[in-house]
């Protein structure tokens, strides 16, 4: 997977993002959450390091920060 660096940080993430709004409300019903954590961790293991949360998301974004807390893997930030 390739990287790029945010801004001026020196985070580096994945060139590929995962927009997470449509594991939530975004586009029909929310999925449950063991399925959407098992999307995130699936996007993980191929490389993705970059993804879009947002409060307003619902309970997805807490779904990929319970996630992130348990994955040396993922900076939760």
């Amino acid at each position: 997977m390739k990287k790029r660096t945010l801004g001026k940080s020196g985070l580096e993430v994945s060139a590929l993002g995962f927009g997470c709004m449509g594991l939530s409300y975004g586009y029909g019903p929310a999925i449950e959450k063991q399925q959407a954590i098992d999307v995130i961790r699936t996007a993980v293991e191929r490389g993705v390091t970059f993804f879009d949360t947002a409060e307003a998301y619902g309970p997805v974004h807490k779904t990929k920060s319970s996630w992130a807390r348990h994955s040396p893997r993922i900076a939760n930030g």
